[in-house]
């Protein structure tokens, strides 16, 4: 265990102490998020990426551990185990290096060379591979000849000729040189170093999606991982055909200097023999292991960009105290309305024709017009999917021409319609159409972003980059810890929460989050944190993990609007105490203001003695104190809010925009600037320093300025520049 540790610190670049307390604390059952937040002690302040990074690793050194003792044991009982072997599994650093030394021991179906050894041709294999015997091969051969008559019972273990059993001794030796793990670790090496990717199109006169890859090749080495995975795709739809081209010559030059000893009568069968294990044996499997790894290694970083962008729009600054009008464009089904109030109940709904085929402009405007007077709209949220931009100008012209004062901003829809028609949705408005509930949801998302997406699988939300072609366990788990990490980060107000929303709680599932709900309906509001202990099955264990996340506003405890755990409150108290406040003045603005300039010129490290706790709790303390109930998506840019519309003709050449980050991907971002399809960024004009990952420079959310550098007004594309 030890050496695990160590490893996984070398690898974050963090302290072996830290490595082996986080450990301790996952093992006892801790939550990422309580870790992070309230064990800074412990592991010396490590973030939940890192913690999330080390529970992975934690997990596959773990897997390896126990496979390198499975191997070992197997190799031990065919008697075969050697120093040399066990100390080769023992620096193993990855599975595919210890499956290579398991190789030769490994039980195999039947082969040329298992063939070979039922005839019994091992011993002359061995010769042959020694090179040692000056008497002529053919002789030593016919030694190992067999007729029917000699063995009638079993044909199997018939040679018929010395031909046939140089042959099957060769085939024996082919397949030794093919299990050699030193062999296979070199030749990836080389592929690796020297190797190229080529991909060819299947048929060039079909048009489609790949066609910068119909006659393309890059160094293994230096493709990115987004260029691998549209490869697969294109490969999977039958579009490409995909080769891996090597250095053979140097690659069997190598295996020669090994293996063949001089120049004796067994150098040129030997030398065919290396080209036929190369062939027939390594190449594929290497080819499998390459392109296998190369695509784990592209599906990880997709996941990461994924999740990084997903934690960015979940937690996207709310749009708070608002009347929200939620529209859901479409043109022959109508567009869909839901007025929302600023707690995101449903206050109307109608259906609206503006767009084509009805285009029903005035009677649509006369409806909304009745609508937005009718419950004081302030805000429309407007999705951005099918008939998006003329719904916009729609709405556009209806503020400008009845001198509205509201604004629109557009939103993504991305899931919108999976929800619509989920079992959740079903269960929250049962009487309601499932489009009407797609207008809802997109305006509850302007309100509040991360209540409405925890809602959606995280796979629907629609801001990554090949994500339905990466692995689906590691995705869904990756996608899980994101959603975890951003709703603890923010808290949870368990008074107003869906279960849906407290099910991403630290400590809580879906079981005890319904539990919360239903407590909550029969008990009215709960008043303070400890009578969450009243819920059923949420025990001491769930209460210690889930806590401090969770809200209560306008109860009887007013630090329970913090994100201070329950278990330095007495801790709060004696603060408090010394500075001559009560904890009720955590309610009062005017004492907040004085509290927060003599919290911050306290002696930290003194005053953390004095309290009894760690300095890192103390600080998040004084944070929580100096900003009771603060939300810390308030800090996140918010979202764009305008009242005229920009069409895609009005564009030029050098125009500098303001726009939205929609999407970042590995070679640059989308930007939202308000015409009808996001404008690219390449990563080359996202700075003026070079860029290794665009998600460095930007994220999901960001407000960015922009000039138009490109216009392709017939697939109707722009590119851009932030170089401004």
């Amino acid at each position: 265990m030890q050496e695990i540790i160590k490893t996984i610190a070398q690898e974050l670049g963090v302290k072996n102490t830290q490595v082996e307390a986080a450990v301790k604390l996952i093992d006892e059952g801790n939550t990422i998020p309580f870790i992070a937040r309230y064990r800074k002690e412990a592991t010396g302040g490590l973030s939940d990426e890192i913690l999330r990074t080390l529970g992975e690793r934690l997990t596959y050194l773990r897997n390896l551990e126990q496979r390198k003792q499975e191997v070992l044991k197997i190799i031990e009982e065919q008697g075969k185990l050697t120093d040399e072997i066990g100390s080769s599994i023992a620096i193993a650093k990855t599975l595919a290096e210890v499956e290579d030394i398991y190789r030769p021991y490994k039980q195999k179906k039947k082969t040329r060379a298992t063939v070979a050894k039922a005839k019994g041709l091992e011993p002359l294999a061995k010769i042959i591979y020694k090179q040692e015997e000056t008497k002529p091969i053919e002789e030593i051969a016919n030694e190992f000849v067999t007729t029917p008559k000699d063995d009638q019972k079993n044909n199997d273990k018939i040679v018929n000729n010395v031909e046939e059993a140089i042959q099957g001794a060769l085939d024996i030796i082919a397949e030794i040189i093919s299990d050699e793990p030193k062999y296979r670790k070199q030749i990836k090496r080389i592929c690796y170093r020297e190797g190229t990717l080529n991909t060819k199109a299947i048929d060039e006169e079909t048009k489609s999606s790949y066609e910068m890859y119909y006659n393309f090749n890059e160094t293994i080495r230096t493709i990115p991982s987004h260029r691998i995975l549209a490869v697969n795709r294109g490969e999977k739809e039958k579009f490409l055909k995909v080769s891996l081209e090597k250095p053979e010559e140097k690659i069997l030059e190598y295996i020669k200097k090994d293996v063949i000893k001089g120049d004796t009568q067994f150098k040129a069968m030997l030398e065919d023999t290396i080209l036929d294990s190369y062939k027939r044996l390594i190449e594929p499997s290497i080819d499998r292991e390459i392109r296998a790894d190369l695509t784990e290694k592209a599906e990880e970083k997709a996941i990461k960009v994924f999740g990084k962008n997903a934690k960015q729009l979940l937690l996207g600054a709310p749009i708070k105290d608002m009347i929200v009008m939620g529209f859901d464009p479409a043109y022959r089904t109508g567009c869909k309305i839901a007025i929302i109030d600023d707690t995101g109940k449903l206050l109307d709904y109608t259906t609206v024709y503006p767009t084509e085929p009805q285009n029903d402009v005035e009677g649509a405007k006369k409806e909304l017009l009745n609508l937005i007077k009718k419950y004081n709209v302030n805000m429309i949220s407007i999705g951005n999917g099918t008939a998006s931009r003329e719904s916009e100008m729609f709405v556009a012209d209806m503020i400008k021409e009845n001198n509205l004062n509201l604004s629109y901003a557009i939103v993504s829809e991305a899931g919108a319609s999976v929800y619509s028609a989920s079992k959740l949705a079903t269960e929250e408005y049962p009487d309601i159409n499932v489009s009407i509930r797609g207008a809802i949801s997109i305006a509850r998302r302007l309100q509040d972003p991360l209540a409405e997406l925890v809602k959606i699988d995280p796979k629907a939300i629609g801001v990554g980059q090949y994500q339905h072609d990466v692995n689906q366990k590691k995705l869904e788990e990756s996608l899980t810890g994101v959603v975890e990490d951003s709703v603890n980060k923010v808290g949870v107000d368990v008074n107003t929460a869906t279960p849906s929303l407290l099910s991403y709680v630290s400590g809580l599932n879906k079981t005890i989050s319904k539990n919360i709900v239903k407590y909550r309906d029969e008990n009215g509001k709960l008043k303070n944190r400890k009578e969450l202990l009243k819920v059923p099955k949420l025990g001491k264990v769930a209460y210690e993990q889930c806590a401090g996340f969770l809200r209560i506003v306008g109860g009887n405890n007013p630090i329970d609007t913090t994100a201070v755990h329950p278990e330095s409150y007495d801790a709060v108290e004696k603060l408090l105490n010394k500075l001559e406040y009560k904890k009720e003045d955590l309610l009062d603005k005017e004492k907040i203001g004085s509290l927060r300039a003599k919290l911050n010129e306290l002696n930290t490290n003194k005053i953390a003695q004095e309290l009894e706790i760690g300095e890192p709790t103390l600080k998040d303390i004084i944070e929580e104190l100096s900003k009771p109930g603060r939300d810390p998506r308030d800090e996140m840019p918010k979202p764009i809010l305008r009242q005229d519309v920009l069409k895609f003709e009005d564009l030029k050449e050098g125009m500098i925009l303001t726009g939205t980050v929609r999407n970042v991907i590995d070679f640059g971002a989308f930007v939202d600037i308000g015409v009808k399809h996001d404008g690219l960024v390449h990563i080359s004009e996202l700075s003026d320093k070079f860029v290794k990952n665009p998600s460095d420079i930007v994220s999901i959310g960001d407000i960015v300025k922009v000039k138009v550098i490109g216009i392709d007004n017939e697939r109707q594309k722009v590119k851009l520049s932030m170089k401004v």
